[in-house]
């Protein structure tokens, strides 16, 4: 509940106000459509003068735009997408890469990449109105049940990917999650031994994706690797994982990165 108007109004300072301005641009970026400050307010469990004072920054500064019916993200949120991806070193060829890989397959089709201890999906053949796919861009929270996590996971170091594994642990998220770290290390020398990773019905019990690794290496000059991947219904899956296994083969060796 907001204070009464002879309170004080709740400021806070230093890292806790980072803090809380990250979690409202978390929620406003999450939800389906713009959002209002008093839902902000009991989403966040915090007074509606604090989300006031943060929201006028955060709008000041492009990073979200106040409409008739809340808040939205701004146009600042493009440019730092933008940013990441040029810091990555990614053009519009991946877009490209990704449209003629779901036309050859007739499935969705992902750019993945691990950086700095992260799995980021980047780019997606999904469209952004679709909020209901099981795999949608952003960090992703289970790589360990994902094709695309899978031959990112491979390719790291052992330390490495043991550090994040510790840091991410293992959900399970449906009866074929592979929660076991054993069982997780000898899957992941059967993707090394193949050159790629199928991940069927472990993050999503309807769905399968295969994943490719592109060429790189973790401990290269800027850390990063990259993996193409696709997914469909498990039942569409059988019927065509050869076909499918050689698209993505074919798409990833003329990846442009």
């Amino acid at each position: 509940m907001p204070r009464p108007a002879t309170a004080a109004p709740a400021r806070p300072a230093g890292p806790q106000s980072v803090d809380r301005a990250l979690e409202i641009l978390d929620a406003v970026a999450d939800a389906p459509g713009p959002v209002g400050a008093k839902a902000l307010a009991r989403q966040l469990g915090c007074s509606l003068s604090t989300v006031y004072h943060l929201l006028g920054p955060l709008t000041a500064r492009g990073h979200l735009v106040r409409t008739g019916a809340g808040y939205a993200p701004g146009p600042r949120v493009a440019a730092l997408h933008q940013s990441f991806r040029r810091h990555l070193g990614l053009g519009p060829q991946v877009a490209e890469l990704l449209s003629r890989l779901r036309r050859a397959t007739g499935a969705e089709a992902y750019f993945t990449a691990y950086r700095d201890g992260r799995i980021v999906m980047i780019d997606t053949t999904v469209p952004v109105t679709d909020l209901r796919h099981p795999f949608l861009p952003g960090p992703e929270t289970r790589a360990h049940a994902t094709a695309h996590g899978k031959v990112l996971l491979a390719a790291l170091p052992r330390p490495a990917r043991r550090r994040y594994l510790a840091e991410h642990g293992m959900a399970r998220f449906t009866d074929r999650t592979i929660t076991g770290a054993d069982r997780f290390e000898a899957e992941l020398a059967q993707v090394r031994g193949q050159g790629f990773a199928v991940s069927m019905g472990e993050a999503d019990p309807a769905f399968t994706c295969l994943a490719a690794a592109l060429p790189g290496r973790a401990d290269g000059p800027d850390g990063v690797l990259h993996a193409l991947s696709v997914s469909l219904p498990t039942a569409d899956f059988r019927r065509r994982q050869g076909e499918i296994r050689a698209a993505v083969a074919r798409a990833a060796a003329g990846a442009p990165v």
